[in-house]
């Protein structure tokens, strides 16, 4: 099933970058926060993606909130995107599309590539805004317009 607006964030954690244990508690409460989903790291819509966030990061952490990135991609992997692109948020590890999964998030093209869709949730952990595209500059903007309605 999907996450629909108004739902909480589902209690899952993923190990980041680091090999660390991220548990999304830990930013529930806390602060807003963006998830992107992206099909893998190094291709170049994905890149494009996330430098457009690593560039845009500044006005993400202006309106309180935090970013984090998650693909199918190893944490090895992870920790070499984040080192090539001098990414400054965190990036998390789905092997086996457990959040995927519990996102809702599609595949696209016929079920080849792994789906692009970003999740906006207030401090609370409620989803408030969702957006789907395979379009990858386009979700920066979307993301920080929502955080913009939410102050």
């Amino acid at each position: 099933m999907a996450l629909k607006i108004g739902d909480s964030i589902p209690d899952i954690e993923l190990k980041d970058q680091n090999g660390d244990i991220f548990d999304f508690s830990s930013v529930k409460g806390v602060q807003p926060f963006v998830v992107y989903f992206y099909p893998k790291d190094f291709t170049p819509g994905c890149t494009k993606e996330a430098c457009s966030f690593r560039d845009k990061y500044e006005d993400f952490k202006e309106l309180g909130a935090e970013v984090i990135g998650i693909s199918s991609d190893s944490e090895e992997s992870h920790q070499k995107f984040v080192s090539k692109y001098n990414l400054p948020f965190v990036f998390l590890s789905d092997e086996d599309k457990k959040a995927r999964d519990l996102f809702g998030v599609k595949p696209n093209l016929l079920g080849m590539i792994p789906g692009r869709e970003t999740f906006v949730f207030d401090m609370q952990g409620i989803l408030r805004y969702k957006f789907n595209s395979m379009n990858a500059s386009r979700h920066i903007p979307e993301a920080l317009t929502a955080l913009e309605k939410m102050k």
